[in-house]
């Protein structure tokens, strides 16, 4: 058959032979070092164009960093995560990289934490929890401008790591950013981390937005620890976990400061927002609000109360300083204790061979419009120790009903100091108050408190001792039939005198 050199058959033909391509022939995927200048050009990159694979089963761990690290080569980008699962070890981000999950994409975190989690060496930085460095799925140490983004979900599958005994045993945690600036995680669904889900140690400028977090499957499931960090925002966040929600930490000389908690709907068997429990670098500049705290969904427990430890607990007991903290316009729904203040000396070093903290200090705190029912037995406490009185604490427009009752064994008990030891609402059980217990704190001013005790309530209302300065005007605590009237008045070293009704 003869073919027409005009003809656009042979054209075609001609073409396709100069430039090589074979149409029985598949395409093949550019080798990374032919891609880069494309990638150079776009800035965006799949983890499909590096080799991995949407099965679910497939170790895919070196082609994602293959792709962050063309990414990052060429000056920066996007790392795109497409529909599928995507099974992997540790990744490391590189600075000026975004991760981006896109809507039905799925990174499972590998369960065989001996060949894909290795120990990251250790930073400059040195902190309590780090044990000669740490282990994460998503790891970024030292870098700028890093980000996870979009609406896919990270799975860490956490649920098969065994508990060691404590929460530096080794097991994984979801995210760990160490001493980076302008951190950025935003929009993800956050699942199942073999301990903490979020860990952002010495960063600053971090911003975290619109994340939905279920982390139920084992112990030390907090949602999100920051970490001597600077100037964060954490906002619109949904959240659900077995320990802690959103936990601010010190456990190493950086402070936090310059922290906002804002538009976040947290459930915990713990503490649904907590700031101290390791607190060496101290509290400054912390601003919460407009926040709803609501009883857990999970019906597993690892950790914690089924209606959660508290709402709101700060708390300094390791040195350092906390001095300036608004949390305001909270709607709290069934926790054991809504509002925990606490000023004690437990001294533990950040590192072996730290020197030993000094009594911190707590100061300059506020809580306004707050809305509590559902509450449980323990009471309120704001308690520093001898000779170490918090500072200014303001309660102002507060509500607060108990679903639960004391007894009259609870109204004997006597309190000890307990200095030393680990801080929580719950650490003295039921207070032998339901109101509010003040001891050893200065300048507590109360105005528009009202909290209303459970039917059948032993105890008194208020007990207030070692605390000069302190002021009430306009509260309401009701006096129950079983506690004796004068119980209700507050008693100082310094003041007697009843609440107003």
């Amino acid at each position: 058959m003869k073919i027409n050199p005009a003809s656009p058959r042979f054209i075609a033909l001609l073409i396709t032979s100069i430039i090589g391509i074979h149409t029985s022939a598949p395409a093949q995927t550019a080798a990374p070092a032919q891609r880069a200048p494309t990638l150079a050009r776009t800035g965006v990159i799949s983890i499909v164009e590096t080799g991995a694979v949407a099965d679910g089963v497939t170790l895919c761990t070196k082609a994602i960093q293959d792709a962050i690290d063309l990414c990052h080569a060429s000056g920066g980008g996007r790392v795109i995560v497409p529909p599928g699962k995507f099974l992997t070890g540790t990744v490391h981000l590189r600075s000026r990289v975004n991760l981006h999950l896109e809507s039905g994409a799925v990174i499972l975190g590998s369960t065989d934490r001996a060949a894909d989690y290795p120990i990251q060496p250790p930073s400059a930085y040195r902190s309590l929890h780090d044990v000669n460095g740490f282990r994460s799925l998503i790891y970024a140490q030292e870098q700028e401008d890093v980000s996870v983004t979009g609406s896919g979900v990270i799975d860490g599958q956490g649920g098969q790591f065994a508990y060691g005994g404590h929460d530096k045993d080794g097991r994984p945690r979801v995210m760990l950013f160490v001493s980076c600036a302008g951190v950025r995680v935003e929009g993800l669904h956050l699942r199942n981390s073999a301990a903490w889900m979020m860990h952002f140690l010495n960063c600053d400028r971090v911003q975290l937005r619109g994340l939905q977090v279920w982390n139920h499957c084992n112990k030390n499931n907090d949602m999100l620890d920051i970490d001597g960090c600077r100037d964060v925002t954490v906002s619109d966040c949904i959240s659900d976990t077995d320990d802690d929600g959103i936990t601010l930490k010190s456990t190493g000389p950086a402070p936090c400061e310059n922290i906002v908690i804002t538009n976040c709907v947290l459930s915990s068997r713990c503490v649904a927002i907590k700031a101290g429990t390791e607190s060496t670098g101290g509290f400054r500049n912390i601003a919460i609000s407009n926040c709803v705290i609501k009883p857990t969904k999970s019906e597993l427990k690892f950790f914690g109360h089924d209606i959660g430890a508290g709402a709101i607990a700060l708390q300094v007991v390791d040195g350092g300083e906390m001095d300036g903290v608004v949390v305001s316009n909270l709607r709290i729904e069934k926790t054991l204790s809504p509002i925990s203040i606490r000023l004690g000396n437990r001294a533990r070093p950040h590192t072996e061979g730290a020197p030993t903290p000094g009594v911190g200090k707590l100061r300059n705190i506020m809580f306004q419009n707050i809305s509590a029912t559902g509450a449980g037995n323990i009471g309120q406490s704001i308690t520093g120790i001898p000779d170490y009185l918090v500072e200014n604490i303001t309660l102002s427009h507060v509500r607060i009903q108990l679903a639960a009752a004391g007894t009259k064994a609870d109204a004997a008990k006597e309190m000890d100091e307990k200095e030393a030891a680990f801080p929580s609402p719950t650490m003295w059980g039921r207070l032998p108050v339901y109101g509010l217990y003040v001891r050893h704190a200065r300048n507590v001013r109360l105005h528009d408190v009202v909290i209303e005790p459970a039917e059948g309530e032993a105890r008194p209302a208020f007990h207030a001792e070692d605390a000069p300065g302190l002021l009430v005007r306009d509260c309401s605590f009701t006096q129950t039939e079983t506690a004796h009237p004068n119980d209700a008045s507050l008693e100082t070293s310094h003041n007697k005198h009843p609440l107003l009704k």
